[in-house]
């Protein structure tokens, strides 16, 4: 049984993926607008379709990786790993 399945928990877990998640989108914003000065400072002025496209790509990337990230914890710290591992481990792990 996982502690998802307790509305009380899953409703905390959830608020915390999604906090996550939130930071994740600030900081690939962040990092998006360092790389267009980046690029700014090395190629000249971007333009403005180059822009957008590095900021949802950058951005994008990095809320990627924290969605991912986000899942993982998740999963894990609820114990929704254990509950679906149907496995049988004997002692001789052949």
């Amino acid at each position: 049984m996982s502690r998802l399945d307790d509305p009380e928990y899953a409703r905390f877990a959830w608020k915390r993926f999604r906090r996550l998640l939130a930071w994740s989108g600030l900081v690939g914003l962040v990092a998006s607008v360092i790389a267009i000065w980046l690029v700014g400072r090395s190629y000249g002025a971007l333009d403005w379709v180059a822009t957008i496209a590095m900021i949802g790509g950058v951005t994008g990337s990095v809320l990627m990786a924290g969605a991912l990230m986000g899942l993982t914890f998740l999963s894990s710290g609820t114990g929704h790993d254990e509950a679906v591992d149907t496995r049988d481990f004997d002692d001789t792990h052949n």
